[in-house]
């Protein structure tokens, strides 16, 4: 079978120390992540920045200092952004990360639709969605599609037909959170089969759901997203705090009982569609193969 593309959310929005001690807050924290998580077996880290009080920020010297840390730390790994609606409304706030360079994101998330979280929504309207995909697309970085819902998944065809999305295309399917498709193996099937033709795929489940949706993905030959963002324990007692390492080796060491060793960066890099990395550390190469790409309308 393919290889198994294991992408580790590291520290999301929402959870915080009083949650899990675990949960990497600072730059620093962040990178030591990122080298134990790529170790266990993970190939992309999905990043989002917390200020100095543990808030969730969009500050470009923030990210800054991530992204070089976690280059620092493990040169090879795949590095994705966030620009989620969650929190941050404005275009400006959103976007700001993807102005990086040196290194640059070679990833970012694009959530395709707006939706309820339990005590919040993720607004993403048509334009912000065509404004950051665009944004995305001039600065050589491919969009990480997030959908919670299987609408999502069929507006990324329009998005294509109006030259919005372009390949290469990569989907995370997430599953479980209250207000949105719950995580049955039916709604993840579904949602599969609705994919545009030659979408790699992956899928995450919310809270408790999370190792149940990793698994159906492995068994169905998808990859998968894991991470404290997602959820913060290791068992659904909720009795054993879970650390990102943990999380990703567990996986690791599931795909590899079917079959399905994790994949390396530069193996998710050439099964996804990103340009290989062949500068010195610290010096970012633009992530997809713009000269294959056509040029969004």
């Amino acid at each position: 079978m393919d290889k198994l593309i294991i992408n580790a959310a590291l520290t999301g929005i929402v959870p915080g120390k009083a949650d899990n001690a675990h949960v990497p807050i600072a730059p620093e924290e962040i990178a030591a992540d990122v080298r134990r998580c790529r170790d266990a077996g993970a190939s992309i880290v999905h990043l989002h920045a917390r200020d100095e009080t543990g808030q969730a920020t969009w500050r470009k010297d923030i990210y800054r200092r991530i992204l070089q840390a976690a280059r620092d730390a493990c040169p090879d790994i795949v590095l994705c952004v966030s620009t989620s609606g969650r929190i941050f409304r404005r275009f400006d706030e959103r976007s700001a990360v993807l102005d990086l360079t040196d290194p640059a994101p070679e990833m970012a998330s694009l959530t395709l639709g707006s939706f309820n979280f339990p005590n919040c929504a993720s607004v993403n309207e048509p334009s912000m969605i065509e404004a950051l995909a665009r944004k995305m697309y001039e600065r050589g970085i491919v969009p990480e599609w997030e959908c919670f819902e299987i609408g999502m998944v069929e507006y990324s065809h329009f998005l294509i037909r109006k030259g919005v999305l372009v390949p290469p295309y990569y989907c995370n399917i997430l599953l479980g959170s209250r207000g949105a498709l719950s995580a049955a193996p039916f709604n993840l099937a579904a949602a599969v089969r609705a994919l545009p033709e030659g979408t790699v795929w992956a899928a995450a489940g919310i809270g408790r759901f999370q190792f149940r949706v990793n698994t159906m993905a492995i068994a169905m030959g998808g990859h998968v997203r894991v991470g404290l963002e997602d959820n913060i324990w290791f068992d659904d007692a909720r009795t054993d705090p879970a650390t990102n390492p943990r999380l990703v080796e567990r996986l690791a060491r599931i795909g590899r009982a079917v079959g399905r060793e994790p994949a390396t960066p530069d193996e998710t890099r050439a099964i996804i569609g990103l340009r290989q990395l062949r500068t010195p550390v610290g010096k970012a190469t633009p992530a997809p193969g713009l000269a294959e790409r056509s040029t969004p309308s």
